[in-house]
Order: C-alpha cells, then structure tokens, then sequence
C-alpha cells in the first residue's frame, strides 16, 4: 500500500509539475523558437513574397494622371519636408509595437505570444503597404505641391493637349503622382492599430472592472497615427481628402481592418476572458489538461488493479492459512487418540 500511495502522489506532482510548466511559460525562444517558425514557415514565406511586391510596387512608376493648367491652381502649395521622416515610419509602426511585444517576452517567457505577435503585426503592416502602393499606382493622384515638382523653376510647359510637359527631377516626378491614399497614415494605422489590439488584450482593458484609465493606454497609438495623418496635409504632401476622406476614412478603416482580421488570426478578441494571450497557449493547457487527466485516469486504473491483486494475495493467504489448519488439525495424534477412545 505504500508503494501505491507513493506511485499516486509522484504522478499527481508530476502533472502538477507540468501544467505549472505551461503556466509560467515553460516554452521559450531556446526551447521551441526553432519548432515554432517551422510551423509557421509556410507564413514567412508569404511574408517575403509580400516583401517583394512591395518593393516591385515601389519601384514601378505610377499612372501618369492627365494635369492641365486648370488644375494646377490646387497644385501650387510649396515644397516641405516631412514632419515625420519616411524612415521613422517603420520605427513607430514596426519597430516599436516589436519592443514592447519582446519586453513582454522577458516577462511571460511564452515563445507563442512573441512569435504570433511579430507574425501578426508584419502581416498587417505589409497586407496594408502593398494595398496602398498599388492604389497609389494605379490612381495617381497628383500631390499638392505638384506645380514645383513638375516646374522647380517655376516656369509652365503644356503640350498641345494641354497637358503637363514636366521638367524637374524625375523621383521628385514619380512621388508626386502619388497623393491617394497616405501611405504615411495606412502604415500608421497597420502598425499602431495592430498594437492597440494587443495591449487591449494584454492589460485587460475589457474585463469589466471599471479601470477606465486603461483606455488611455489603448487609444494613444491610434491618437498618434492620427497625429501623423494630419501632418501629411500640413506638410502639403497630401490633399486633405487623402488623409481625411482617403486616409482617417480609407486608410485608417482599412489599415485597422487589415490589423484587426492579422490579430485575430493569433489572439482571441480582448473582450473575451481569454483575450491576453494567443490562441497557441491554451491550446497547450488543453493539451496538458488531457494528458493530466490520462495520467490520473492511468493512475486510477493501475492502483484499482494494484488494490485487486492485493486483495487476491490476502485471499489466497487466508485461504492457505485456514487449509493449514484443517489439515494440521485432522492429522494430530491427540485428535486420532480421541476418535479411538470414543470408539
């Protein structure tokens, strides 16, 4: 009966053991980073092609939209520089949103969360990049300061048709016929929006507390994507439609929608009970729940056939024990001397 006590009690602290294991995040970037891109090496894969797309869509040269002389009167605002850099884009929207998914990391050690959050926000970020560069493409909108792209030197040139003959730089050229939609904005939206996503399920902002302060967390990445989409129109590289017709209402709908569909490929809703943590995790606690309960279920069998065995033992030691007996009984000789005697 020891030995089965025993048995029972190294079970139950094994499955304890393991469950704890998947609690705490037993599965770490050294343990199972390997196996998990390889499960989704599949989705890496779309990710470069994407890569490529982009860089194709880029590359080409917009469609050259008819500009005539009529038209140039919306076209004269100056030449600015960017308020935000085109290389502090990525910074905000992909870099940023990726420091906070690793600092999370170091705190949770779940090689799933890090790895669906990366997955996820890159997804979303180049889905919206090559949707906006091909509808730049392929609308060519001119930019609002037009004019001095097209004529540096401020002298206008038509053609017969009344169509603009430009003479500037040819990049400078190329990026003014891409005013719809802001790129700026839809990255800033992908990026941002995807990270809203995030730390909405991760601090829980909806579990119906109260903590109203939560809410300041969430809408600071999207107050600052739309901060960007409204320095594009104050840098004159925007039409104020673009950004605010095509952009808060294009790009910002569509650059969430494309982030809200990439998270919830990986991540429950943060609304729900299960929002902080991805879909993967509580796979694995289901996955150690079931093999919990078939280990107690083993246990159970085994110590029930332990308990019948013993129980058999004992049986058949009794019944040895009372045949001994009998048998010691009818052959002793005081007994035979009494038959005798009775006889």
């Amino acid at each position: 009966m020891w030995g089965l006590s025993f048995f029972r009690n190294f079970k139950g602290i094994f499955a304890q053991d393991r469950m704890r294991e998947v609690q705490l995040g037993a599965h770490t970037i050294r343990s199972h980073g390997v196996a998990v891109a390889k499960t989704h090496k599949y989705d890496w894969l779309i990710l470069l092609l994407l890569m490529v797309i982009e860089v194709i869509l880029y590359a080409i040269h917009p469609f050259y939209r008819f500009v005539g002389k009529d038209m140039m009167e919306d076209l004269k605002y100056p030449m600015k520089s960017n308020t935000v850099p085109v290389w502090a884009v990525p910074m905000y929207a992909v870099l940023l949103p990726i420091a906070i998914f690793i600092a999370i990391y170091f705190r949770r050690r779940d090689v799933y969360d890090l790895h669906h959050s990366i997955l996820g926000l890159l997804f979303s970020v180049l889905i919206t990049a090559v949707l906006t560069d091909a509808i730049k493409d392929a609308v060519g909108r001119p930019r609002p300061d037009f004019f001095w792209r097209c004529f540096p030197d401020g002298k206008d040139l038509y053609d017969e048709l009344g169509n603009v003959i430009c003479h500037g730089e040819k990049g400078d050229i190329k990026e003014g016929h891409k005013s719809f939609p802001s790129g700026h904005t839809a990255w800033s939206f992908a990026g941002l929006g995807f990270l809203t996503w995030y730390l909405s399920g991760k601090i829980k902002a909806f579990n119906r507390s109260g903590h109203v302060a939560k809410l300041c967390i969430v809408f600071l990445p999207l107050l600052i994507a739309s901060l960007v989409g409204i320095s594009r129109v104050d840098d004159y590289w925007h039409h104020w439609q673009d950004v605010f017709a095509g952009g808060i209402l294009g790009s910002c709908l569509y650059g969430l929608t494309v982030a809200t569909f990439c998270y919830l490929q990986f991540f429950p809703p943060p609304y729900q009970t299960e929002g902080w943590g991805p879909y993967s995790y509580f796979q694995m606690l289901e996955e150690s729940r079931a093999s919990t309960q078939a280990v107690h279920a083993e246990s159970e069998l085994n110590m029930q056939a332990m308990e019948a065995q013993n129980a058999n033992q004992q049986d058949e030691r009794s019944n040895n024990a009372f045949m001994g007996l009998t048998l010691a009984r009818d052959s002793s000789p005081a007994s035979d001397d009494v038959e005798n005697g009775r006889r």
